[in-house]
């Protein structure tokens, strides 16, 4: 296609033309803004010291802040060929056993960190495949967990499964132990791409155990897609999108495929299928189009929810935040996280664990703090981390909150960045006025882009150093 050729679509409702050009220019490696500043910012000097120091910090402020924990479970008994998470692959499922206990032998000291009176708000486990876990290494753990950290009786208790290796009686103990939420991993329902992937999972076998989970009473199921796998075209994913019309999930997280091969050499194998340009934002946008039609709410970069969910009301009220985990309603909770390759955010600092288990190992037989890197950031950084997430979460930044918020007169500080905007306003992502800096339709498909305006970090880097990021599209 030439860079004159258009293709007009139906974003949140609203007719956009955009053309081949516009998509080129934006569709460039871009963070997904978990974190402000992110992760290839933090120094490999920030260590034990310096995370002890900023949980005394939190502990000892005047309304310390309540506690969301994350666990990693690394292991998987098969590689998906799309996966760049942090993954363990091994059939044999004692390789769990020293991984447990030197993670019970961390959350011993990080919980002898925590005041007990700040309350849990949020529970994660992630991956991996938590659900490699036995019933009973599942029981366990969660109940060791309980025992070291205090929970607010309204607390968020979500685990990610995979349906191919995740049982009925998976399911009864993680409702039984205190789980409430759910999330699915599925990608794709159609075969060859499944094949592909090296995921085969048949819809039936999906939404049978979908069911079950709702039978036994889980408060909410999220559901996992990733689009722009290969083989995948708009009319093939229009049929996906339509089984999981019909399972009905209170949540649904539409990831773009990230390809890095240069970090994940397994993806290379299927390079040559990816749909890319145009086919890629079709498969997208008639995605989004597809299930605004059906009721739900596009939240914003790659969620959707019932307007009934709490996720929708928290948007409304402006309350809505982003994390490791996604968007989130509980905004305000430092962030403890265990396990290897995981992540901590407090309000001052970041630090991730070692990402290979053999390190972590080392450094809690050692009896250190598996810290790999970390960061504390400064009054910038939360002033740009604020406004990467009013722009995420809120689609708007109203400039007078916001120098209420930080004693800044916008216009005055954000100059430079005003000035790149209106060429995103040139471009529809943006609509711009003397108070409001509001994302357009399209840009909410480009919504990293917008975010990017603010982002002095990669503003500054080397193309090379921007290489580290996937594309925004």
């Amino acid at each position: 296609m030439s860079a004159n050729d258009t293709l007009e679509v139906i974003i949140d409702g609203t007719p956009v033309t955009v053309s081949q050009a516009v998509l080129d220019k934006y569709n460039q490696p871009g963070p997904r803004y978990t974190s402000y500043p992110t992760a290839p910012e933090w120094d490999d000097s920030f260590g034990e010291t310096e995370l002890r120091q900023a949980f005394r910090e939190a502990n000892a402020k005047p309304d310390p802040a309540p506690l969301s924990l994350y666990f990693h479970i690394p292991f998987c008994e098969s590689l998906c060929l799309y996966c760049g998470c942090n993954v363990v692959i091994n059939k044999h499922h004692e390789v769990a056993l020293p991984y447990l206990a030197h993670l019970k032998r961390e959350i011993d000291r990080t919980s002898a960190e925590v005041d007990r009176a700040r309350k849990v708000e949020q529970l994660h486990w992630g991956g991996g495949t938590p659900t490699y876990l036995s019933t009973e290494q599942i029981e366990d753990l969660y109940s060791y967990i309980e025992t070291r950290f205090s929970f607010s009786p309204t607390a968020e208790v979500s685990i990610e499964i995979d349906p191919r290796v995740t049982t009925d009686e998976h399911c009864r103990v993680l409702r039984q132990v205190g789980f409430n939420r759910l999330s699915l991993g599925i990608q794709d329902f159609d075969p060859l791409v499944q094949k592909t992937i090296h995921r085969v999972q048949p819809y039936e076998d999906t939404r049978r155990l979908f069911d079950y989970c709702r039978e036994i009473g889980f408060e909410s199921i999220n559901i996992d897609l990733i689009y722009g796998l290969p083989h995948q075209t708009a009319e093939s994913f229009s049929g996906t999108v339509d089984k999981i019309i019909a399972m009905n999930p209170d949540r649904i997280a539409l990831f773009s495929y990230a390809h890095v091969p240069w970090m994940k050499k397994q993806q290379g194998s299927f390079a040559r299928f990816l749909p890319e340009g145009f086919e890629k934002f079709r498969i997208f946008t008639q995605a989004i189009s597809a299930l605004t039609a059906a009721g739900y709410r596009y939240i914003g970069l790659d969620h959707f929810a019932r307007p009934q969910d709490e996720i929708c009301r928290a948007q409304d009220e402006r309350t809505l935040h982003r994390n490791f985990q996604g968007y989130t309603t509980k905004a305000g909770c430092d962030l403890y996280a265990m396990g290897v390759s995981s992540i901590s955010a407090l309000e001052d600092v970041y630090a991730q664990n070692w990402r290979d288990v053999q390190h972590y190992y080392e450094s809690i037989d050692a009896g250190r703090w598996p810290t790999m890197r970390g960061m504390r950031v400064s009054d910038e950084d939360k002033l740009r981390r604020s406004l990467i997430n009013r722009i995420l979460c809120h689609t708007v930044v109203v400039k007078s909150e916001v120098e209420r918020d930080f004693g800044i007169d916008f216009n005055e500080h954000f100059a430079p960045e005003l000035v790149r905007l209106r060429e995103l306003e040139r471009d529809g992502l943006v609509r711009l006025n003397d108070g409001r800096i509001e994302v357009a339709p399209l840009g909410r498909v480009f919504i990293r882009n917008v975010a990017m305006a603010f982002d002095e970090y990669v503003n500054r880097a080397e193309p090379a150093l921007q290489r580290v990021f996937s594309k925004t599209l």
